[in-house]
């Protein structure tokens, strides 16, 4: 009985490590996926952002500044 159980054991260990492995790559799978997505959506998310800055800018350097005016009667 024990050189049977000798002969399976290693089958079992090596089965069992191969289903670990899939399994951690599996993760490693879906936490890059995860990790490229959230950088995907925070690059969209910037540059939305960075467009209504800018459009916010040009509307500024149209509207009169308020504060030049004070300035250059005060001088």
């Amino acid at each position: 009985m024990p050189e049977e159980l000798s002969s399976i054991i290693p089958a079992v260990q090596s089965e069992t490590e191969e289903h670990f492995a899939t399994y951690e790559v599996t993760q490693e799978f879906h936490s890059e996926v995860e990790a490229r997505s959230e950088f995907k959506r925070h690059c969209e998310w910037y540059a939305r952002t960075a467009e209504a800055h800018r459009q916010e800018l040009e509307k500024m350097r149209g509207e009169l500044n308020l504060f030049q005016f004070f300035r250059r009667r005060s001088n």
